[in-house]
């Protein structure tokens, strides 16, 4: 016998909100430990003004949510996400997708998300009308790889397309903490020159640090002929040029990006991942 319809739908936001209430007690309980918990450390949903919307591309956004309290900050770990619920229009019920912030996770006042907008995202295209002085609802926070710095010698971040933000976030804590003394490489691919994302942040790490951060860039469909930026996709062919062997059996490899990228790096339906190929074990890689 199948349940109503409705009766359904209240199970299933009735799970929803037991994961979000247990996420989001086990951030409680650590943020009573400091003097200053943090916007996202509580329980319970808040709505957060959009302070200002920058265009980046043809379908990237940067925008800038304040808090209420202009000293606070967000009380987020590094490598966490923020889970957001809006209700775009048509949409019978509210839409919750989660996205890495870009901004130092430890400013005051505000928190900086940057959203690619997919034609038939509901959420990203309800993200792309929002204007200064709109608000957005957050649910919570999401935490991801619990990072240690200096816990391994040598990271590789791969990331395709969007998937940059959340390994930009993880270089950004690296760099920015002075006892940490990671070295990071990056292998970043994209369409086009113009969906290299966060370029300028990322070529100011590798010029302030030289001898810990090197990064390359892949693209699949070069604007232009001559182009400096290497053409082609994350493969095997770019990596084992860019892996160190003698730390690599102590080296963490980080992964995002899209779907058919993250399977041709991990593998699908019993066959090897280019990351297994290159002599990664399976306990060496996180995927965000």
């Amino acid at each position: 016998m199948s349940l109503p319809r409705p009766v359904k739908i209240a199970g299933s936001l009735t799970i929803t909100g037991l994961a979000l209430y247990a996420i989001t007690q086990a951030r409680s309980k650590s943020a009573t430990e400091t003097d200053d918990p943090g916007v996202f450390s509580q329980w319970g949903p808040r709505s957060l003004r959009v302070r200002s919307v920058d265009t980046v591309n043809h379908n990237t956004k940067r925008l800038v949510f304040e808090f209420p309290d202009a000293q606070a900050r967000s009380g987020l770990s590094l490598t966490s996400a923020v889970l957001t619920m809006c209700r775009p229009k048509d949409c019978w019920f509210p839409v919750i997708r989660p996205y890495t912030p870009i901004s130092d996770l430890n400013t005051q006042g505000h928190l900086e998300l940057m959203i690619k907008h997919y034609p038939h995202g509901k959420a990203s295209s309800h993200m792309h009308t929002l204007k200064p002085g709109d608000t957005l609802t957050f649910l919570t926070s999401l935490p991801g790889f619990a990072w240690k710095p200096n816990q391994f010698p040598h990271v590789y971040l791969l990331a395709g397309g969007a998937g940059i933000t959340p390994i930009y976030q993880l270089i950004r804590g690296i760099f920015d903490n002075p006892d940490d003394r990671t070295k990071v490489t990056l292998v970043f691919g994209v369409n086009t020159e113009e969906d290299l994302l966060l370029r300028g942040e990322l070529e100011e790490y590798a010029r302030r640090f030289p001898g810990r951060f090197r990064y390359l860039y892949t693209v699949s469909r070069p604007l232009w002929e001559g182009s400096e930026v290497r053409k082609g996709y994350v493969d095997e062919e770019v990596l084992g040029r860019v892996v160190e062997r003698e730390t690599m059996g102590r080296s963490k490899v980080f992964v995002c990006g899209p779907p058919a990228m993250e399977r041709a790096l991990l593998g699908s339906w019993g066959e090897r991942g280019i990351l297994d190929r290159l002599g990664w074990e399976r306990g060496q890689v996180y995927r965000f």
